[in-house]
């Protein structure tokens, strides 16, 4: 009996402290301080630095956008730039349903500057919520101050849409875990644009290439396995398109293409007028999106090419795509 009752004492006090843990984690936390109290000043040369970030580099208007999934590399809806509402949920991977928010000023109108730079840069929104880094945050709070700046500017200027998004849900245990991952920015991060291979380091950060490129298990990134490919992203019609690999493999990654041809591959997209059309259940399809892509400069192109023959290459041959059919 004794036994008996000194377990007892320590399940209650291990429970006691997982309690402890959670209340602290669900209250505490996320913990990166106020918003800044600042005011950007929209000058033109911020807007379209914005502008090109925003749609081209970050992409961040390709998530925060409809998508037209039926048809190639979902392009966006153009009459609903900003408005959001895509749906991320577990055929993804991910531990519940995210709906990407309205970013337009008829939802963002009542945001300052400060709280926008917050939810960008470190992750916690207007009424302090942890963001689930599918926005990748972690990211963003690396890069240069004038970067964030430059994209709320831009956001200030698109059309006002009026659209509802449903809210989130987010399965136990990431419900708790969500609120220890925003951090305090730190834009270490210097756009280097005279030496390639950091000015590409910069934009593959700036682009979460990673994020994409890189298998993952339980949520994170499998140590060693960086670029490597082999992520998965389910179509409209069940069938599944991989990631590249994207590391300087010479038989399972790019490390045979020449820069041209890395560049050509993204600049191949460039003109749209016949490229994105309807692709039938079971065809190829891809999430990569490649008309927003398309539009980087050859330069920016070039470094990116000059930092990912940087990294360690890695053997991993991918199976882009399997077809529904099969």
């Amino acid at each position: 009996m004794k036994v008996l009752k000194i377990l007892g004492i320590i399940v209650l006090f291990i429970l006691a402290t997982i309690g402890g843990i959670l209340i602290y984690v669900g209250s505490a936390l996320p913990n990166v301080g106020p918003a800044p109290d600042i005011e950007i000043e929209p000058t033109s040369e911020r807007i379209e630095r914005g502008k090109h970030l925003a749609n081209n580099v970050m992409v961040c208007m390709h998530c925060h956008t409809p998508q037209e999934k039926e048809k190639f590399a979902h392009p966006l809806n153009p009459d609903s730039l900003g408005a959001g509402g895509e749906h991320y949920g577990p055929e993804e991977g991910l531990p519940g349903h995210f709906y990407a928010p309205n970013i337009t000023p008829a939802a963002l109108g009542d945001w300052t500057d400060g709280e926008i730079y917050r939810a960008i840069a470190k992750g916690v929104n207007k009424d302090g919520e942890a963001l689930f880094p599918l926005m990748p945050h972690p990211n963003y709070g690396k890069i240069e101050r004038e970067d964030i700046y430059s994209i709320i500017a831009y956001l200030r200027t698109l059309d006002p849409l009026e659209k509802d998004t449903p809210k989130r849900d987010v399965f136990f245990p990431m419900n708790f875990i969500l609120n220890t991952i925003p951090q305090k920015a730190t834009h270490h991060m210097v756009r280097h644009t005279t030496n390639l291979v950091e000015w590409g380091r910069y934009l593959v950060v700036s682009a979460s290439c990673a994020d994409c490129h890189s298998p993952m298990e339980n949520g994170a990134f499998i140590p060693g396995m960086e670029f490597a490919g082999g992520r998965e992203f389910p179509m409209i019609d069940g069938s599944i398109v991989r990631t590249s690999n994207i590391t300087p493999d010479e038989m399972t990654g790019i490390g045979s293409w020449s820069e041209e041809e890395f560049v050509q591959r993204f600049k191949s997209y460039e003109d749209t007028s016949f490229k994105f059309k309807t692709v039938s259940t079971g065809q190829f399809n891809t999430a990569m999106p490649w008309k927003n892509y398309a539009q980087m400069s050859e330069e920016e192109l070039k470094a990116i090419y000059a930092y990912l023959r940087s990294v360690d290459a890695v053997e991993n041959e991918v199976v882009r795509f399997t077809s529904v059919l099969e």
